[in-house]
């Protein structure tokens, strides 16, 4: 995606903070979807390349020694989903822990946190089914057994 282009599809929903980074509660802004990582840098990257450099939000967390990369999809949709081994995911679910997840501004000093992809109006969200389909790949680790949720 070009610069202009990536600027004209920019897309700030109300959840991300307008300055620094702050802490948002899974299940009601958004479900995540974290992997850990140099698998989650390759996951990130072939969800990029499938959907044309428009992903929607990706979150890359920490630093050389400890990384986490956070997919970010529509509240109320990650535990829908069979998600693989080492794949560990966030959503509103009664029986489990209140869980925050990082998130950055769109610009500016956002350390440690930065945007592996931004959300944009045509994408505001990670899509469940493409990127369960990158982490079930055979390139993206294990696929089997499925993980249960953490």
């Amino acid at each position: 995606m070009t610069m202009m282009n990536a600027m004209q599809h920019r897309h700030r929903p109300s959840w991300v903070p307008v300055r620094g980074h702050r802490l948002r509660l899974a299940g009601v802004h958004f479900d995540a979807v974290r992997i850990a990582g140099r698998r989650g840098e390759a996951v990130a990257d072939e969800l990029i390349e499938r959907t044309d450099d428009d992903a929607g939000p990706i979150v890359c967390a920490g630093g050389a020694g400890t990384r986490w990369v956070y997919f970010l999809l529509p509240p109320g949709t990650v535990h829908r989903h069979d998600w693989p081994l080492g794949v560990q995911w966030y959503g509103w679910c009664a029986h489990r822990s209140v869980t925050y997840v990082g998130v950055p501004a769109l610009e500016g000093n956002t350390w440690p946190l930065r945007w592996y992809s931004e959300p944009t109006r045509t994408a505001p969200f990670v899509a469940a089914g493409t990127l369960l389909a990158v982490t079930s790949s055979p390139g993206a680790g294990p696929a089997a057994p499925r993980s249960p949720a953490p």
